[in-house]
C-alpha cells in the first residue's frame, strides 16, 4: 500500500524539491500538492475539485500561505475529531520561537525549518522519509 502525502506549499520551487526527494523514496508514496490553506482544507474534506482525491496519510504544511495560513489550517484540522489523527509536519522557513510554540500548541506533530541550502533541504526530506514513511506506524486511513 502506498502512502498519500499532501504537500501544502505556495513556493513552486520548494514543492518541486520536496516532490523530487520523495520520488527517490524507498517507500511507495503519492504526493499531492496544493498552494494555499483553502485548497488544503478542501482536499482533506474532499470538497469541490478534490471530491475524488484520496485521504492523506501525512500532511507537510507550510505556515506562510495565501488565503488561509498554515496556523489556521492546523487549528481547523486538529480541532476536527475525524481529521485530528492525520500527522501534520510543519515545514517552514520560520525559526521564530512564537511560530514554533504556536504550531505545537495547535498540535503539530513536528516542526521543521526548511534549510536554504539545496543539499540540506534534500537531507531534511530524506529524514522525513526515513522517520515518517518508514519507521512510524501511521494511523489507519479514513474511508
Amino acid at each position: 500500500m502506498s502512502i498519500e502525502i499532501l504537500l501544502v506549499e505556495d513556493s513552486p520551487s520548494d514543492a518541486d524539491l520536496a516532490i523530487e526527494a520523495l520520488r527517490k523514496s524507498k517507500v511507495l508514496n503519492h504526493v499531492h500538492v496544493v498552494e494555499d490553506g483553502v485548497e488544503a482544507i478542501a482536499f482533506v474534506r474532499h470538497q469541490g475539485d478534490y471530491a475524488n482525491h484520496p485521504h492523506p496519510d501525512l500532511i507537510l504544511l507550510d505556515l506562510n500561505l495565501p488565503r488561509k495560513n498554515g496556523r489556521e489550517v492546523l487549528a481547523e484540522l486538529k480541532s476536527d475529531p475525524d481529521l485530528a489523527t492525520i500527522p501534520i509536519i510543519v515545514l517552514t522557513t520560520s525559526s521564530a520561537e512564537e511560530d514554533i510554540r504556536s504550531a505545537y500548541s495547535l498540535h503539530a506533530n513536528c516542526y521543521l525549518i526548511k534549510p536554504v541550502d539545496l543539499e540540506q533541504f534534500m537531507t531534511l526530506i530524506k529524514a522525513i522519509e526515513d522517520f515518517w514513511l518508514a519507521a512510524v506506524k501511521l494511523p489507519p486511513r479514513r474511508t
